[in-house]
């Protein structure tokens, strides 16, 4: 097991400077011109190329590239155009609404995911029902998916509040995890958690269905496979009940493509996240990232773009010990 750690994250390390190279080429073949987006389109030549050379654009592009993996080794981000903060600053202000949002969306995912997954390889006329659901479920974008939510929860039922991340009535506490609900348990704040909980629930939702439904099939697929092997009709001749043997004996060996899948429906999470928090006003990286982009703001974009990328990478990574722990006979890959 050490091997397969030790051996991930060396792969874990190339990926994340692959992205790197990535997110440094696009910003230096993108057409539009950075340094004149900070000082204004009506600024003097002379300011402008002031500018570029206090920032360092005028040098080689090999230069360049090493200036920039230098910053990012020491965790320099540069600053700003829109907002003139550095952009960790901004980073750590916007970026808990989204950890929370996508944590929260994770395990709606897993557990609707599993959930649908063995009652759909338990078989049955709810097998068939639940299939046909599938098929409607993942035909419907995201966008279409949050506005019929906040129609029917918000509009209609008046149970959910259709923006923000809670009311604007509460007092948010400073810390220590900037996660709302970890941090109105622990400042013992009932009311700040029903709150923060209600404003997660439709976007969380939103985020995670299509997740869910790709896991559902994958591991029902799985589990169908195993549960035609040979020690599984050996527990059937034993008397277990079909539950029973599913869930104790098929399921761990099952749960590798669903796992890999799970990996892969992150990033999809992630892509929608942009999505999800303008139409629910939640003010996260999405958001952050939208205005950014209408703003020409590239170490803003560059920045976010490098996060979101690295937190892919990261889970991704943290799928393959959990598809060893499930599978030893990954450990030998």
């Amino acid at each position: 097991m050490a091997n397969l750690v030790a051996r991930r994250l060396v792969a874990l390390v190339a990926v994340l400077f692959g992205l790197a190279v990535i997110v440094f080429v696009l910003q230096a073949v993108i057409p539009a011109d950075p340094v004149r987006a900070m000082v204004g389109a009506s600024a003097p030549p002379q300011v402008v190329s002031a500018k570029r050379h206090e920032l360092g654009y005028d040098k080689p592009l090999p230069v360049r590239f090493l200036d920039y993996m230098g910053r990012l080794a020491s965790g320099d981000l540069q600053t700003s155009l829109r907002t003139r903060n550095p952009v960790t600053t901004d980073l750590g202000t916007f970026a808990p609404a989204t950890l929370e949002l996508a944590l929260a969306a994770a395990v709606i995912a897993g557990l609707l995911g599993v959930g649908l997954g063995l009652a759909l390889a338990a078989g049955g006329r709810l097998a068939r029902l639940l299939r046909l659901g599938l098929i409607a479920g993942a035909s419907v974008p995201t966008f279409l998916l949050a506005l019929l939510l906040i129609i029917l929860f918000y509009s209609n039922l008046h149970l959910l509040p259709a923006s923000g991340r809670v009311a604007d009535s509460l007092v948010i506490p400073n810390g220590p995890t900037k996660l709302l609900l970890v941090d109105s348990i622990l400042h013992g704040d009932p009311n700040l958690f029903w709150s923060a909980f209600t404003h997660i629930l439709m976007p969380a939702f939103t985020l995670a269905l299509l997740p869910a439904l790709a896991i559902a099939r994958t591991l029902a697929t799985s589990c169908e496979r195993v549960m035609r092997e040979d020690y599984v009709r050996t527990a059937r001749s034993k008397g277990l009940r079909e539950r029973t043997v599913l869930l104790r004996h098929a399921l761990r060996n099952a749960s590798g493509p669903a796992l890999t899948m799970s990996g892969l429906q992150f990033g999809l999470l992630l892509g929608g996240i942009v999505v999800v928090e303008q139409i629910f006003a939640w003010p996260g990286l999405g958001r952050y990232l939208d205005q950014s982009i209408a703003y020409d703001d590239f170490p803003a974009i560059t920045g976010t773009t490098l996060l979101l990328g690295t937190a892919y990478v990261i889970v991704n990574f943290l799928v393959d010990l959990a598809q060893a722990w499930a599978d030893p006979r990954i450990r030998t890959v």
